[in-house]
């Protein structure tokens, strides 16, 4: 069982007496179940929301550049496709190299400053994009809008895995990330509207897309000063028995315990992480589905633009396939974490968005390749969020945790490199076939990758069952503290 969470000041406790020591096995397990349903209910009215909101507009303001581009960005700035796609690189590389220093900077600073500035420094370089005129300004706010938004994904997927048990987490990472697909889809509702103001102020629409989403992202920015809980213990809307339970079921995961001191944060674990098969063959996943899935999301309205669909259209038909996928990754996180079940979630995804794109290449009727979209945006789509539950599920303690999940974002990170080269410039419209190609043998190579790391991981927890059988049935071990390498840790499949 994981084994930490985003740490816990003494002074974040209920009270010293509190503590650790008061903490017995089968506190939480002993909770009222309607209670307890009552309390994590709460927990995701108050928090999930917030989490989701930002991630959302995180989503909406990296990939609006797409929305932008067919509205005439490209043209405007006299910007051919390789500069187009050198813009979107601006943005990977400077958020590839934030992402590890981010998390570690998270465990000093603590979630509820560090992601609010996050929000608001990235809001106010998405606004400026709107008063760029040339391909060199925009650049540069590529590069900022990179470096201000990088971290937040290893962030928040660190600040909810401290919430909530691993049995638990999927299915809210999964509500998390389907604000990526909502994002993508009213995107282009969003588009089609704001679009008609082209001409108000002297500005094109597509720079007043650029300013009205950057303005609300400040201003939701600053309210999350208050609205972002820091830890389990500061939730102010559950009452003193509440909280309790929320720390006693944390602490029989192994996630967080009262007196929590920080000697696991070690190089040599920092280090570790890099080491392990399970975390590099996540790792391996992550870059070729960040491939895909950034592919899509920059470049999707140009591809249904493609397919005989022009100006609003294009952005309104880009809308039905991100939703299908929102839906359908909440739908199967309930069932993954209700089965405790994350990689056959991943090799179910990947082997339809297989289908899919197989469909794309081997077609030449565009109503057949726009209805593989359905079957490919949420083959790709919805991997995001086991895949990262997976990496938090199976890493510990906190500093591997926070490390792996930062990892995670880094090896997305660099396939988006991949996709914006694959879909900008080397393979054109409308048929994209190197790109369909690329993308459809990574398909496959994921579904081989996650079947590789269940039986690898399926082989450790026999090894381990083993060695807890040789000790003595009557001792007990607290899995607090403790690394996923120890015996007493089980990794989820």
């Amino acid at each position: 069982m994981s084994a930490s969470s985003v740490p816990v000041k003494d002074s974040d406790i209920l009270d010293r007496k509190e503590s650790a020591s008061d903490y017995t096995d089968t506190e939480a397990s002993r909770y009222d179940t309607s209670k307890a349903a009552a309390v994590w209910t709460k927990m995701d009215f108050f928090v999930l929301p917030v989490v989701t909101l930002i991630y959302f507009l995180s989503s909406l303001d990296k990939s609006n550049i797409g929305n932008a581009r067919i509205a005439g960005l490209q043209k405007e700035l006299k910007m051919t496709d390789d500069q187009y796609s050198i813009a979107l690189t601006a943005t990977l590389i400077t958020y590839t190299l934030i992402d590890i220093p981010s998390n570690l900077v998270l465990k000093a600073i603590g979630p509820r400053w560090m992601v609010p500035t996050m929000v608001i420094l990235w809001g106010i370089t998405c606004t400026l994009q709107g008063v760029v005129h040339n391909y060199a300004g925009l650049v540069v706010a590529r590069l900022f809008l990179g470096l201000f938004e990088g971290g937040l994904l290893p962030a928040i997927s660190l600040y909810l895995s401290s919430f909530y048990p691993r049995r638990q987490l999927q299915l809210r990472i999964a509500i998390m990330f389907s604000a990526t697909s909502m994002a993508s889809a009213f995107s282009g509702l969003l588009a089609a509207a704001i679009l008609n103001m082209e001409g108000v102020g002297n500005k094109p629409g597509w720079a007043w897309l650029f300013i009205l989403e950057g303005l609300f992202t400040v201003l939701f920015g600053v309210s999350c000063y208050w609205l972002l809980p820091n830890t389990p213990t500061t939730l102010s809307f559950l009452n003193k028995e509440e909280r309790q339970f929320v720390l006693n079921s944390l602490h029989e995961d192994g996630i967080i315990s009262g007196d929590e001191k920080d000697e696991t944060y070690t190089k040599d674990n920092f280090i570790r992480t890099f080491l392990q098969p399970h975390v590099i063959l996540v790792m391996i996943i992550g870059f070729m589905n960040g491939s895909t899935l950034s592919g899509l999301a920059y470049f999707l309205p140009s591809i249904v633009a493609g397919l005989g669909y022009s100006g609003t259209k294009a952005q309104l038909m880009s809308v039905p396939p991100f939703a299908v996928s929102a839906v359908l990754s909440v739908i199967t996180a309930f069932f993954a974490d209700r089965f405790g079940q994350r990689g056959l979630n991943i090799i179910f995804f990947a082997t339809i968005g297989t289908i899919g794109f197989s469909i794309f290449y081997a077609s030449f009727v565009n109503h057949v390749r726009y209805g593989s979209l359905f079957l490919l945006v949420p083959g790709t789509y919805c991997i995001g969020p086991p895949l990262g539950t997976w990496m938090a599920n199976n890493s510990a303690p906190l500093i591997r945790r926070a490390t792996a999940l930062a990892l995670l974002p880094v090896m997305t990170n660099l396939g988006s490199i991949l996709s914006t080269w694959l879909l900008g410039a080397i393979s054109p419209a409308p048929r994209y076939t190197a790109a369909t190609i690329t993308l459809l043998v990574f398909q496959i190579a994921i579904v081989l990758c996650a079947a590789l790391n269940i039986a690898w991981l399926v082989r450790e927890n026999r090894r381990k069952a083993s060695a807890r059988a040789a000790v003595a049935a009557e001792q007990h071990h607290s899995v607090v503290g403790e690394s996923n390498d120890s015996i007493w840790f089980e990794y989820v499949l």
